[in-house]
């Protein structure tokens, strides 16, 4: 008899406060160096992979995020370490963070990219929120880093370019996780409320009105400079877990703005994601399709899974009946899909990539990974409470 969600959100979560959190905080935290580990491998142990920009404020959001929800573990110095490690090694002149460095923390690319600013910015606000003395500084750093994004690379019309001068493709990715950091930074009390209130919105119509087909309800990746689909196979592109992913964000925004466009948009991304994305033999959300939802990339990451389920359980919480029985079903299928990458030989980590034939390619588990884990986990705790 498969699992219900209920019992699998109380395995994942402990899981994540007794195995993962404590392996991560252990391995994944450079004692000696600073900053967070790139990788740690299936024995347990750090590696000396290049460290990307995106994955030290991810790692801040995760003990700042545990640490809110009363993990005892030292979440306070991961976290805060984390983010003077991002400053120190990361931190350019302009203001902007740069992209890649060595385990040694020297970098070796300072080049700009949107996706890399959006997650400092989702950082300040999760660390005005657990250190209460750091307020004001994240207050000023939020509204900082917000401006400066707005001279570099606004777009003249709406959104922003990926970097000054204008370079294409246009990507929906970035916009994403700028879309999340505005959710969270409005919600942050001596945070610019209406700034951000207004910049979420404006990603928010952005996201429904040219990133989404309006034939087939699908959300693209890549857009020439006037939104329109980028030429050729690279603006056909559609990830399931994109789908999800913005589907679960819109929902977030819908239900705060009472916007049925958005729930209505976002209840057809899902339903394509389920559709079309989810491997039918292996029953995991799989990576690419194109924009007739054909496959065109069977493997299977981890990421995805985490988006299912959040999307999920966000749904059961705001609908009723068989509707929300739907809803917790597919969610116990997006757990269970998760619950395959995480069956690794030391407990805390997890598998990243599953091939077609349904076996894990043996590598070590990226650190990038527990920002969706713990954030689904936390999710499914919360949307099951609200039930």
């Amino acid at each position: 008899m498969p699992q219900d969600i209920f019992s699998q959100s109380a395995t994942l979560s402990a899981w994540l406060a007794e195995k993962a959190l404590p392996l991560w905080r252990d391995k994944g935290v450079d004692a000696a160096g600073g900053g967070f580990v790139e990788t740690i491998d299936m024995a347990g142990e750090p590696t000396r992979a290049n460290r990307r920009a995106r994955v030290q404020p991810r790692q801040v959001y995760c003990f700042a995020e545990a640490g809110s929800r009363g993990w005892s573990g030292d979440w306070q110095s991961a976290a805060e370490g984390g983010l003077a490690y991002f400053d120190r090694v990361f931190l350019q002149p302009t203001g902007f963070y740069g992209a890649l460095a060595d385990a040694d923390g020297t970098l070796i690319d300072a080049s700009f990219d949107l996706y890399n600013q959006a997650f400092a910015l989702l950082a300040f606000a999760y660390l005005a929120e657990v250190f209460p003395e750091r307020k004001p500084e994240m207050i000023e750093r939020s509204n900082g880093l917000r401006q400066r994004l707005e001279v570099h690379c606004k777009h003249p019309f709406i959104g922003f370019e990926e970097d000054n001068p204008s370079r294409l493709p246009l990507c929906s990715n970035p916009h994403m996780h700028l879309f999340e950091a505005c959710l969270a930074s409005e919600e942050v009390v001596g945070f610019d409320q209406v700034a951000w209130f207004n910049l979420a919105d404006e990603i928010a119509h952005l996201a429904m009105d040219h990133f989404i087909d309006g034939d087939t309800g699908a959300l693209r990746e890549f857009f020439d400079h006037d939104w329109a689909p980028y030429p050729g196979d690279r603006g056909r592109i559609v990830e399931p877990g994109h789908l999800f992913e913005w589907a679960w964000l819109l929902l977030r925004w819908g239900e705060r703005r009472g916007s049925a466009e958005a729930i209505i948009k976002a209840r057809q991304l899902f339903a394509i994601g389920e559709a079309h994305g989810i491997c039918p033999t292996r029953n995991v959300a799989v990576m690419t399709l194109f924009d007739d939802f054909s496959v065109a990339d069977p493997i299977a990451r981890l990421w995805p899974q985490t988006e299912w389920l959040k999307a999920s359980v966000r749904f059961a919480a705001l609908t009723e009946g068989a509707e929300r029985e739907r809803y917790l079903a597919s969610a116990a299928r997006a757990a269970a899909a998760l619950g395959f990458f995480l069956e690794t030989p030391v407990a805390g980590l997890w598998r990243d990539k599953q091939q077609a034939d349904g076996s894990f390619v043996d590598e070590p588990a990226p650190a990038s990974s527990f920002y969706h884990i713990l954030c689904a986990i936390y999710e499914t705790q919360d949307c099951l409470a609200r039930l």
